[in-house]
């Protein structure tokens, strides 16, 4: 069973998550949190699997929360996914970079949501090609340029490598980056895990963060 809290303000939002989470044989919401603060109190008590965390909330934010939950030690296995509008682009950017494993927008179709919930819980990250050009490129339009990088840059990646993640970042799953460059899809698979590998990235959105702040992806990619 997949144990999900929902962290939003909106009692209506929390209500119709539930309703169609716990709807599913293998879901259950565990809990509810009206803001940050109370969301990683909930999250240490609960021990959930996963957590949909709304960005802006009273109090603690959702940007602030996800910080404190991908630091603690405590909750190492838990997953964060943001909930956002596209009005909130630097906010979601910005939390992928605290920990988060991914982000969907609210106005998801149910079934979606509910196939994004296991996939997160399954190590995938939440990067549609739709919500991530379209978030991240728009961020990117309007932030700083990136200081030199502290971690592993560009020359640990072999050039297939490099072309894997420049793909993932465009939001391509593993099957698509098989098309696309004519390999397997377990090739595809092994090249994003040993990019992770070099890079020390959590998850897929971490190498999204990484292919644009390394200048590997830049704003303005053809969809």
């Amino acid at each position: 069973m997949i144990r999900v809290l929902l962290a939003d303000d909106q009692a209506l939002v929390r209500g119709g998550f539930r309703a169609l989470l716990d709807a599913q044989d293998d879901l259950e919401v565990v809990g509810e949190a009206d803001d940050g603060a109370a969301a990683v109190a909930l999250a240490l008590e609960l021990r959930p699997d996963v957590v949909l965390m709304d960005v802006r909330m009273p109090g603690t934010d959702g940007l602030e929360a996800t910080r404190r939950m991908t630091d603690d030690e405590r909750l190492g296995d838990l997953k964060v996914v943001i909930l956002s509008t596209f009005d909130l682009d630097e906010y979601v950017f910005e939390a992928i970079r605290a920990g988060a494993n991914g982000f969907l927008v609210k106005d998801t179709e149910p079934a979606e949501l509910v196939r994004a919930v296991r996939a997160v819980v399954a190590g995938d990250a939440l990067l549609s090609p739709r919500v991530t050009r379209r978030l991240i490129e728009e961020f990117a339009t309007r932030a700083r340029t990136p200081g030199p990088a502290t971690g592993p840059g560009l020359d640990v990646l072999t050039e297939r490598e490099r072309e894997v993640v420049a793909l993932v970042a465009e939001g391509l799953s593993n099957d698509e980056i098989a098309e696309q460059l004519s390999m397997s899809s377990a090739t595809a698979k092994t090249h994003v895990s040993r990019a992770m590998g070099k890079l020390a990235a959590r998850d897929r959105a971490q190498l999204v963060v990484f292919a644009y702040e390394s200048g590997l992806v830049r704003p303005g990619w053809q969809a």
